[in-house]
Formats: structure tokens, C-alpha cells, sequence
């Protein structure tokens, strides 16, 4: 673990950014982020943009998307927000300064949290420390400021497994929230990003970034969702068919690449899946936002790289 004032200054600084955007935009320049340090590590050979900038303090969603759900969250309790789950609205147009200060607070959280989950035994080399933070904040967010608990009252009264079905009120994206189109989704644009990684470890082999452009352009798409225009969330998916497929290609480096697609479709479908479930679990009746794609990423990463290391090549 490194934690020093260098490093504390940057995630104070991009965790008041990702407030003062808003959480979902703040992830959208992630994504941008994400592309741009994979052109530079092609060109370069040099990740450092890709570390220090899309996944470090100035757009790392541990730091600027997590401190843009806890200043809402924070925003909401004050009754500056109506919905504590309103992650689009940038929060500079508050125009409240502890808002925003909440914001650079959480983003020194997030930053220390990623740094100790990093270093726990076997886990932190065997999950994705970064979306593990994300939801560890925000559950801080939801006890700290939320009202409803972590799980939240069903509007029809409804108890037992019922009381997790969606309906008109309680949903997270209501058109894909159905588990067939869930998986068609998880299937194919999981199966794309394992693809798009392949191709592009084919030709820079030495550029392992490069598996992270489906999850880079997936974070951009969200840009039309604050529009308005209802296109799918799908960077749980696009990230962890990527990191399967690349782990399965580094533990057999012979295999058939399209193996390796259909091996990253499978867990693009798997991770879709959880996606949903934990968006019925603690999202749609909560009144923060636990992000339903970073609860499904870190333990699907888990369970890919588990695999990996028990199939028998």
C-alpha cells in the first residue's frame, strides 16, 4: 500500500471533479479517459495516462464516480436533491459548497479503501479493487445518508423473494431488466469485448490495456443515457468478458482465439445476469445508488479468474 500527499491531494481534487459533474458524467470522462490512454500505451508503449488518469485520481470511478454518488447522497439528505439516487445532475448547480466538499471527502475514501482491498490476502489480487470500492462507499452513503436501509421497502407490501421483482416505480432499466434479454445482451456485447481485447492483444501484444476498450467505450455510451436516450448499461459486461477472455489467453496462450471469445461471452452473460440481480437487491428500492455494474463486476472478476486457474489445459 502507498499512500502519501501526492497521492491524497489528486484524490481529494478528482473526487470534488467527479462531484462537481456528477457521478454519471464524471464516468462518461472515465470512458473517454480509457480510450485516449489506449491509443497512448499503442503509440507509446506508456500506460501512465491509462493508471494515472482513467484509473487513477482524476477519473477513476473509486474516486470521481463514487464521490459524485455520496455527494448526491448527501445533497438529497439535505434536501437539496429530490432522489438521492440522482446520479446524472451535475452538483456544481447546487451551487452548495459542502456538497461539492462531500464530494473531495469520499474521494480520499475511495482512494484509501482501493489501496487497502489491493493489498488483502488473495483477494485483492483476485477482484477488481476499484469496483469493490465503488460499492463499499456507496453502502457508507446509503447508511450515512440514505433512509431507506440497505434493501428498502417494496411500495406494494409485497415480502419474501416477491418483494425484489420490479415493477413501474422499483426498476433499474426497466428494457433490460428481463433475464433473457439480460443474457442476449451480456452474450453478445460481452462476446464483442472479448473479441475487440483478442484482436487488439494480437497486434500489441505488450500493450495489456488494450483489453479494456469495449469497457472504455461502454462508459462513453452512457453520455446518451443523461440525454434521455435509452441505451443499455453494459461496462460490467464489456469489463469482465474482457478480463476473462485475457486470462484465459494468458493460461493458455496456444488456444484457439475464438475459444477465448466464447469463454469471455459466457462470463458477458454470467456478469449481466448479477448485474440485474443486485440492481433488484439494493438499487431500485433504495434511496441512494448502489451501482448495480460495480456490485456484478468485482465478484464476477473473482469467479472468472477462479475458473481460469481450475480449468484443466
Amino acid at each position: 500500500m502507498h499512500i502519501d500527499v501526492f497521492g491524497l491531494i489528486g484524490a481529494a481534487a478528482g473526487g470534488f471533479l467527479g462531484a462537481t459533474f456528477g457521478a454519471l458524467v464524471a464516468f462518461v470522462f472515465t470512458g473517454f479517459a480509457v480510450l485516449i490512454g489506449i491509443a497512448a500505451l499503442i503509440g507509446s508503449g506508456n500506460s501512465g495516462f491509462l493508471d494515472s488518469i482513467a484509473f487513477g485520481s482524476v477519473f477513476g470511478p473509486h474516486i470521481s464516480f463514487a464521490a459524485g454518488v455520496a455527494a448526491a447522497g448527501y445533497a438529497y439528505r439535505r434536501g437539496y436533491l429530490t432522489s438521492g439516487r440522482d446520479i446524472v445532475t451535475p452538483l456544481v448547480s447546487l451551487a452548495r459548497p459542502s456538497v461539492l466538499l462531500v464530494g473531495a471527502g469520499f474521494g480520499l475514501l475511495g482512494y484509501v479503501l482501493q489501496q487497502v482491498i489491493a493489498i488483502i490476502p488473495w483477494l485483492g489480487s483476485h477482484t477488481d479493487s476499484v469496483a469493490l470500492t465503488v460499492v463499499v462507499s456507496a453502502l457508507i452513503v446509503r447508511l450515512a445518508f440514505g433512509r431507506s436501509g440497505i434493501i428498502g421497502a417494496d411500495n406494494e407490501g409485497r415480502t419474501g423473494w416477491a418483494r425484489f421483482a420490479p415493477n413501474a416505480e422499483h426498476a433499474w432499466l426497466a428494457y433490460q431488466q428481463k433475464p433473457a434479454m439480460a443474457v442476449l445482451l451480456g452474450v453478445f456485447v460481452g462476446g464483442i469485448s472479448a473479441w475487440a481485447g483478442v484482436a487488439l492483444l494480437q497486434s500489441f501484444p505488450d500493450a495489456g490495456g488494450v483489453i479494456f476498450v469495449g469497457f472504455g467505450i461502454s462508459a462513453v455510451s452512457l453520455l446518451f443515457l443523461a440525454f434521455g436516450i435509452l441505451v443499455p448499461a453494459t461496462h460490467h459486461i464489456t469489463l469482465v468478458s474482457a478480463v476473462a477472455a485475457n486470462a484465459l489467453l494468458l493460461r493458455a496462450p496456444g488456444l484457439d482465439p475464438s475459444w477465448v471469445v466464447i469463454f469471455g461471452a459466457i462470463f458477458g452473460g454470467l456478469t449481466a445476469l448479477v448485474g440485474e440481480a443486485f440492481s433488484r437487491f439494493w438499487l431500485i428500492r433504495g434511496d441512494t445508488h448502489i451501482d448495480p455494474p460495480a456490485s456484478a463486476i468485482w465478484p464476477m472478476t473473482t469467479i472468472s479468474l477462479v475458473t481460469v486457474a481450475l480449468l484443466p489445459l
